[in-house]
């Protein structure tokens, strides 16, 4: 799962040039663009208090501001953006101890937020080994078999990758493939999509799973045709197992700690990304101790706001009260506690995404066949109206459109009105919610980067669905012309983080493809506003905290595969740069 050999990326404050520097990087220097003719731009009086510690110029400068998108130049002073505009009026902020940097044409915008993402399970080392989604039975036996040798100590073996159609074709029972490759230790595996668990009897055994198991909330225990187990844990049953495998980890904490300061955020800022939302920090294993000491060491390289996972298993009168007890939202922190982070509905593969209509076929033997909740209307609406006045936000998953209605009908019902509550995947929306976004000011958070939700792929979903509901899913752009606003995450790893790839499918992904400027907007300047930022970041302003990305091409001069290919030069936070090419 994580990629071990990235390399660090420390802060770098040297003076840097990215077109026509003197190689004495500690001195002054007069930079030109002989590409468009600008006159060079030089420090011209002595030092004052006006000066601007940094000055970028020549630069095709995209401010994501409606009013003045566009600029040459602009100015910081120390972590603020005091100047945005031209080069000849850049000049007046220049003094002999401004560093400056000749952009030489190239693109600078705003920092990337991206609002939902699992960091610390997707870059952590914790899982130990990973299987193909596609496999024979014996690939997968030899596979767990050689992960027991590698890892003679854990108490669990824990890996990652399969695809649950895998598992529901073999011909043997998933459960007995499992007891013949670890018959004395309890194996898990989770699913790509993290919706379903593969275990073992051993794991079984020690979750107090048997025969006569009733479903948790949210969840389902696979059985076969005869009700015996089958091994496969589907949603909620899943995650409470993989909760007890990974409190077993004694280094997790460690392993999570190191993912993200040597992996994870260095390779989200090498793609421009300044702001994130974790979005199912699982405060009973540990992920907030984590982040608060990432915080504490002062090696946050993003703007990080946590969004606590709502256990649907937990009394709501003890859960609300200690989720009341972690809130923090300091201005002078990178790191606040100040969402949680709820599902409604499961996923569609699986059959468990909440719908309106049964699915075409019946999997788990569902009642009514509609999918499932984890978190119930009325549940929700409880929620709301003891959190909302503590500052939280929520963040919803909701996939099926029953589960992305009774959300809306919450938020209607229990909210003030006041908070940046949003709902993340929306798959199948039905039309008549398209305008409850704006009307109810619900953010709506889509996922584009992956390649599975490409129009192309939607036929995949009729054998469930049927035609009419398998077309439009994620429909942005209807989510668009119903004046919603937009943002658009990855939800890493099950999409790729980088912006671009995400930026390029939005505007491509005909008939429910949107512009590139809107795509922009809600990489920066909407997300911004999702994580109640948009003040400090989010667009190139003065006031503005100085969260910028410099580009190795005009996104705006470039094809859809060009801009999929962007490279960043340059990230900065808070006016240090924290990555450069």
């Amino acid at each position: 799962m994580r990629v071990t050999n990235m390399p660090i990326f420390p802060l770098l404050l040297a003076g840097l040039c990215l077109s026509g520097c003197n190689s004495d990087s500690s001195s002054t220097t007069n930079h030109s663009n002989s590409s468009n003719n600008t006159p060079a731009v030089s420090p011209t009086k002595p030092h004052t208090d006006n000066d601007a510690t940094q000055v970028f110029t020549n630069g095709k400068i995209y401010t994501v501001n409606a009013t003045t998108p566009w600029a040459q130049a602009i100015a910081i002073d120390g972590n603020k953006i005091v100047f945005v505009g031209s080069n000849e009026q850049v000049k007046k902020y220049i003094g002999d101890k401004t560093q400056i940097t000749d952009l030489a044409g190239k693109m600078m915008m705003p920092g990337f937020h991206d609002v939902h993402m699992h960091p610390l399970e997707s870059g952590s080392d914790a899982t130990q080994f990973t299987i193909p989604q596609e496999a024979t039975v014996d690939t997968y036996i030899a596979l767990v078999q050689e992960a027991a040798l590698q890892n003679p100590e854990a108490q669990w073996l824990i890996g990652y990758g399969h695809n649950i159609a895998t598992l529901l074709e073999m011909s043997d029972s998933p459960l007995e493939v499992l007891d013949e490759a670890a018959p004395n230790r309890p194996v898990i595996i989770m699913e790509q999509t993290s919706h379903s668990m593969w275990v073992n009897s051993k794991a079984l055994a020690l979750a107090g799973i048997h025969a006569q198991s009733l479903d948790p909330i949210g969840g389902v225990i696979g059985r076969d045709e005869q009700m015996r187990l089958d091994g496969i844990l589907y949603d909620n049953a899943g995650n409470q197992v993989m909760e007890i495998a990974m409190r077993s980890l004694g280094n997790a904490q460690q392993n999570d700690y190191l993912g993200l300061i040597e992996y994870t955020m260095p390779a989200l800022n090498q793609v421009g990304i300044t702001s994130i939302s974790d979005a199912r920090t699982y405060w009973q294993r540990g992920h907030l101790e984590t982040w608060q000491r990432v915080s504490d060491e002062d090696k946050l390289s993003l703007r990080v706001h946590l969004g606590l996972w709502a256990y649907p298993q937990m009394n709501d009168a003890s859960q609300i009260a200690k989720l009341k007890s972690l809130y923090q939202a300091s201005e002078d922190s990178l790191l606040k506690v100040n969402q949680v982070k709820f599902y409604v509905d499961g996923i569609l593969v699986n059959t468990t995404a909440a719908m309106h209509d049964a699915y075409h076929q019946n999997w788990l033997d569902l009642a009514g066949n509609k999918g499932l909740n984890y978190f119930t209307q009325a549940r929700l609406e409880q929620y709301i109206e003891a959190l909302e006045p503590s500052g939280f936000n929520f963040n919803i998953h909701a996939i099926g459109d029953r589960g992305i209605h009774e959300a809306l009908n919450a938020i209607e019902n229990a909210s003030a009105g006041k908070s940046r509550h949003r709902l993340t995947h929306l798959e199948v929306v039905d039309p008549e919610d398209y305008p409850r976004f704006n009307k109810l000011g619900v953010i709506a958070d889509a996922q584009v980067a992956g390649d599975f939700t490409d129009p192309s792929h939607w036929p995949e979903n009729i054998p469930l669905l049927g035609a009419e509901r398998s077309q439009d899913l994620v429909p942005i752009k209807s989510l668009v012309a119903n004046n919603a606003t937009l943002t658009l995450s990855s939800d890493w790893n099950v999409s790729p983080f980088n912006p671009f790839i995400g930026i390029s499918n939005a505007i491509s992904r005909v008939p429910q493809a949107i512009t590139l400027t809107q795509a922009l907007e809600a990489y920066t300047i909407n997300s911004a506003f999702a994580m109640g930022q948009e003040h400090l970041v989010g667009s190139i302003e003065v006031g503005k905290l100085a969260d910028l990305v410099i580009l190795d091409r005009n996104l705006f001069d470039s094809t859809v595969n060009e801009i999929a290919e962007t490279k960043v030069v340059m990230t900065l936070l808070d006016g240090e740069v924290v990555y450069k090419r």
